[in-house]
């Protein structure tokens, strides 16, 4: 029996005191009295389970919202695109001007069956992360395989290689063969090294068409002519161990998302210059206008890459020079703060920009601030040693 129930036969039947009610059975008076009032109203059913929740709800998430990442959603999942919390909180606030937390839109996207379950995994505190410190430092390369409507003339489908930078996960070149070999592993990495110059190392797997490291007995020691291209520019080969691909997982989830987005695509491509055309359309959009969830901010990787400086090979390397890349965000008064000599200095970027993510870009004594998201070049600089506040116009 409820206590409710108990208070009620005690006053009603009992005829006790209802001050002696609510002492014996630890309630406030008013309580009782609210009870009672409840009981003659409604009968029996008063001793029903009644529902907690609050008649109005001020900061509930408004129907306009919730309609609009519900849509987002569907569009994004329509178009190949990931469609996560993370990147929904970035196109509401980059395209829409609508701020809501990450949470608040699982919470929605949970409410209204949008989740997709999905296996457990491992966890990703397990795995060791890596990520090169400048563009231009690593570019990772891999290839896979797409199937094509002509299946007479393509009966096994054809093989798209993919070359990667590591640091800002651009996609420097990506592009559509019958089967790659050796030589278009090494004319696509020409390609690449001449629109966005030479890197200063490769990642790859062990495959024959990168490395003959591990080739057949009496093949070990030399090299394809993707390699000797490699030792002629003074680009550092690095390979992953045999049977693990995560070392190159950054590639390997650029192809995941890349033939998810072709895949989601209403008309198929029946030839290598149709898909090639789609390929194209592919890269544009995730270099210029995808949020990169890995990246600062969910900035873009052209953002990053276009704004950062680059990473020479061996004899080619800059002077000694101390570089280094801060991440902060300007504070009220419009400035940001960067150590230098051992002292904080104050950089002034502008009372606009308050709140505004920024990447400061330093070499020695020379700074530029950079617009995390847009990359935009707030400002450029020589820091003075002898002050402490760098204002906008030097004196």
């Amino acid at each position: 029996m409820s206590k409710a129930r108990l208070v009620i036969t005690a006053v009603t039947v009992e005829k006790r005191p209802v001050a002696e009610v609510a002492a014996t059975y630890g309630m406030a008076r008013s309580w009782i009295y609210e009870l009672l009032t409840r009981y003659q109203d409604e009968g029996e059913a008063a001793f029903e389970p009644r529902s907690r929740r609050p008649k109005t709800s001020p900061n509930a998430t408004p129907a306009e919202t919730i309609e609009l990442i519900l849509r987002l959603r569907k569009e994004l999942l329509d178009e190949g695109h990931d469609a996560g919390a993370d990147t929904l909180v970035w196109h509401l606030l980059q395209h829409h001007r609508v701020t809501v937390s990450r949470a608040t839109v699982h919470r929605i996207l949970t409410r209204h069956g949008a989740v997709t379950p999905e296996p457990k995994k491992k966890p990703k505190s397990s795995y060791i992360r890596f990520e090169a410190a400048m563009p231009n430092q690593t570019w990772q390369s891999d290839f896979t395989h797409y199937p094509l409507t002509d299946t007479h003339a393509f009966p096994t489908g054809v093989e798209i290689i993919t070359w990667l930078d590591d640091c800002t996960r651009y996609a420097l070149h990506v592009s559509a063969h019958r089967a790659i070999t050796t030589p278009i592993v090494k004319a696509s990495f020409r390609k690449a090294a001449g629109q966005h110059g030479i890197p200063a190392s490769t990642l790859t797997d062990n495959g024959m068409v990168y490395t003959v490291r591990l080739a057949g007995i009496g093949r070990q020691g030399g090299r394809n002519s993707f390699e000797q291209q490699l030792r002629d520019w003074h680009v550092v080969q690095k390979n992953s161990r045999p049977s693990h691909p995560t070392t190159c997982g950054k590639v390997e989830r650029f192809q995941q998302t890349m033939k998810k987005w072709l895949r989601a695509q209403p008309v198929q491509p029946s030839t290598i210059a149709e898909l090639q055309a789609l390929l194209d359309r592919f890269v544009a959009e995730y270099n210029h206008r995808r949020p990169h969830r890995s990246l600062p901010h969910r900035a873009t990787p052209a953002t990053l890459y276009d704004s950062t400086p680059k990473a020479l090979p061996g004899p080619s390397r800059a002077p000694d020079t101390h570089d280094r890349i801060r991440h902060d965000r300007v504070d009220k008064s419009g400035t940001v703060t960067l150590r230098v000599a051992g002292q904080m200095r104050h950089i002034g970027v502008g009372r606009t920009h308050k709140g505004t993510h920024v990447i400061l870009l330093v070499q020695d004594l020379d700074v530029r601030v950079v617009h995390a998201i847009t990359g935009e070049l707030l400002r450029e600089l020589t820091i003075d040693p002898n002050r402490d506040y760098q204002p906008r116009t030097p004196k």
